[in-house]
């Protein structure tokens, strides 16, 4: 897989369809967007050339149509994502990131055994 591009917000929705379901033309990606979005077959297209431009998606040409498939997996995207957020706000630091979002949101039982669970594993 090549380098992971920076997406944006938006760019995600169109990543999240491929991601679930490739190839697709220009008009499936704009079909599985209507109900999530307001987007214009326009706005989706302009979206769909500038994730091709950064690699993130690649094309194949058949007929008149393209078919858009992504050039980076999922899980590369959320890791690169996930590392910047982690930079740019905790400076970095994964301690102080989970302590933030412990204090924040309210976990149920199940979820602090999962993470628990994590934490064990880590440690092992």
């Amino acid at each position: 897989m090549p380098k992971v591009p920076q997406i944006s917000e938006a760019e995600w929705e169109v990543m999240r369809v491929l991601w679930a379901r490739a190839p697709q033309t220009a008009n499936e990606v704009c079909a599985a967007l209507a109900d999530s979005t307001t987007w214009s077959p326009r706005t989706i297209k302009t979206l769909l050339n500038r994730l091709v431009n950064k690699g993130a998606l690649k094309y194949k040409p058949q007929g008149r149509a393209y078919h858009y498939l992504p050039a980076v997996s999922e899980s590369a995207c959320v890791r690169a994502a996930s590392r910047s957020f982690l930079k740019r706000v905790f400076g970095g630091a994964l301690t102080p990131m989970l302590a933030h979002f412990l204090e924040e949101e309210k976990l149920s039982a199940d979820e602090i055994a999962e993470l628990r669970s994590m934490l064990d594993e880590r440690r092992d």
